[in-house]
């Protein structure tokens, strides 16, 4: 079988089984933070006694229409922030502009927002590893560097079975010490859906392609309809766009992957057939009679290139390498990919098998559209982006060349997408071993917000909510005889997350502090109405450790108060044990 099976969790032991202080961890890894950001002389100016004023910070987050959860998370940290003597203001981004600036430009102080996560642990790798620092995209938006847990996410991607597990929790342990951001809460996935019209909504998961191939259609039905609060894709269809991507669900149903997963973590053949593992080295052979939408055979070529270029989108013409910034994390463990023949491709990794059959889920890209977009982009109006600025990355993508089920047909932006069946698909010679697009058409109305979604599919004008309901409409959705709810699992997360590229961000012990007033219980009742649950983690159950496990308050950071208020003696000492100081009128001091 491809793929691999979470092994049961342990406690918080090191490899030789030796118990991991995180006390101990906290005093190691705050020093080597400082010494790896630069931050010593900053650190010292804020407990000095000239140019000192009241600590002010900015919250970036999105609006109501973007993430209802977003903003009123930050309408309660903005409250319980100004009781600890902070001067604290909002900083309210659409979509698009939000991603552009915690992502490529990294401006901000804090933000909040929806984490993609993942099932396998190894995204932390992504997430927070310092060499990504610098980059733009989810790789390390958040700027942490840290050489021991650096060494313990290197560690992850090499080992096998129990000692894998080790080194992840000894990650998270770590990770949870030193708060590069606060994990809030996994929100429960649920999407309304139409039985009359289709059968088979729960057997995959809605926001992966697989949730839309191998449904049952009512006689007579031959378009699946959908409706999608997010209008993103109908002005920019780039996968590679972090600013106007975030599950992925219709770049998958557009591109196919070598693998693809499900909800458990396992890794299943999808373009490529089932293939050998020998430990280092994936030996992949593509099905027959792939095709692109354009009708341009699917090689082995463009596999090879697909994986040159996200690792580097000059194609070596640039003065550095230019990763894409999305999937910079996946393709890493990739060491070479060789064109073996016109449908045989092999590829070695450097990391174990779990995570080196993740790098199978990348999009695959055809040469011939994406090698003219290696060409560097400059002047007013180019996004830019860390690692340099491509045609690739600018690029709205408008008429994309996939060889996915689906291929689009029609748009109007910010209104509708429609797209037909790509009758040369590979799944729909396969019988039932794979599941295959069973209408003719896919359409996709945008809808204002989850209230007007739900809405239409009660009305019957809509099958499924292809977004996930706000957790604020879960429980009013009527149940009727041609309508109900799906829950999937989830494994994205609310956070709030640290600039720690700038002081007093870059210090563990006023991350910790600043984390020590976030209710996540409360907050999960009053802005998730309980449709949600709370993390001092954010991995997936199989992956939590028992240390990290939620037993009614966070075991790491606790909050300082009840029911969201803040107990404001308690908060000024942690503070003030952190090395800051209050003026005579409870204003939290720091040199700016």
């Amino acid at each position: 079988m491809n793929g691999r099976r979470a092994v049961p969790k342990r406690g918080s032991r090191d490899t030789d089984g030796t118990s991991i202080s995180r006390r101990a961890a906290l005093a190691a890894t705050a020093g080597l933070t400082v010494s790896t950001s630069g931050c010593i002389q900053r650190l010292r100016n804020l407990v000095t006694r000239d140019n000192i004023d009241q600590l002010s910070l900015t919250i970036t987050t999105l609006p109501t229409e973007s993430d209802r959860a977003c903003i009123r998370i930050a309408n309660e940290l903005e409250r319980t922030f100004t009781a600890a003597g902070i001067d604290v203001s909002l900083d309210v981004r659409s979509g698009i502009d939000f991603h552009r600036s915690v992502l490529y430009d990294h401006d901000f102080d804090v933000c909040i927002s929806r984490h993609p996560g993942g099932t396998d642990p190894d995204y932390l790798y992504q997430a927070l590893y310092s060499r990504y620092a610098d980059e733009s995209g989810w790789q390390n938006p958040f700027g942490y560097t840290n050489l021991a847990v650096d060494d313990l996410l290197e560690k992850q991607r090499r080992a096998e079975g129990d000692e894998r597990q080790q080194a992840v929790t000894s990650a998270l342990e770590a990770i949870a010490v030193e708060q590069p951001f606060v994990p809030i809460c996994i929100p429960e996935e649920h999407r309304a859906v139409r039985t009359e019209r289709f059968a088979g909504w729960s057997e995959d998961h809605l926001a992966t392609r697989r949730g839309y191939l191998g449904l049952e259609p009512a006689d007579d039905v031959e378009t699946l309809r959908a409706t999608h609060t997010d209008a993103r894709p109908t002005e920019n269809l780039n996968p590679l766009a972090v600013d106007y991507r975030d599950r992925g669900t219709i770049t998958e149903l557009l591109y196919d992957s070598l693998a693809t997963d499900d909800p458990t973590g396992d890794v299943r053949p999808w373009l490529a057939k089932p293939w050998d593992w020998d430990g280092a080295t994936i030996e992949i052979q593509l099905r027959n009679g792939c095709e692109f939408h354009d009708g341009t055979p699917v090689t082995a070529s463009d596999v090879e290139f697909t994986y040159e270029f996200l690792k580097d989108m000059s194609l070596g013409d640039g003065d550095i390498n230019s990763p894409a910034p999305r999937f910079r994390g996946q393709v890493e463990s990739v060491e070479t990919v060789d064109a073996r023949s016109h449908n045989r491709v092999e590829i070695t990794v450097g990391t174990n098998r779990a995570v080196g059959e993740r790098a199978l889920l990348v999009p695959i890209l055809p040469e011939h559209i994406w090698r003219d977009r290696t060409a560097d982009v400059r002047g007013p109006g180019a996004v830019s982006i860390a690692q340099g600025t491509t045609r690739a990355v600018v690029t709205n993508n408008m008429e994309p060349v996939g060889s996915g089920p689906f291929r689009l047909v029609d748009r109007t932006e910010g209104e509708q997408l429609t797209f037909e069946r790509f009758d040369s698909h590979f799944t729909l010679d396969h019988g039932d071993e794979l599941p295959s697009p069973t209408v003719d058409e896919f359409s996709v109305e945008i809808a204002p917000s989850s209230k007007t979604a739900v809405q239409a599919v009660e009305n019957d004008d809509a099958d499924v909510t292809l977004s996930a309901l706000e957790t604020n409409v879960i429980d009013a959705v009527s149940r009727s005889d041609g309508g109900r709810l799906v829950e999937s699992p989830s494994w994205t997360f609310y956070f709030l997350g640290f600039n720690a590229r700038n002081a007093p961000f870059s210090n563990p012990r006023f991350r910790r502090a600043l984390a020590q007033l976030v209710d996540k219980e409360w907050l999960v009742e009053e802005v998730f109405h309980g449709n949600a649950r709370p993390v001092a983690t954010p991995v997936i159950d199989e992956w939590v450790p028992e240390s990290l496990e939620w037993n009614g308050s966070d075991p790491e950071t606790p909050f300082l108060g009840t029911d969201g208020e803040v107990n404001v003696n308690a908060v000024q000492l942690a503070f003030e044990d952190a090395g800051f100081r209050y003026d005579d009128q409870d204003r939290l001091r720091v040199r700016q």
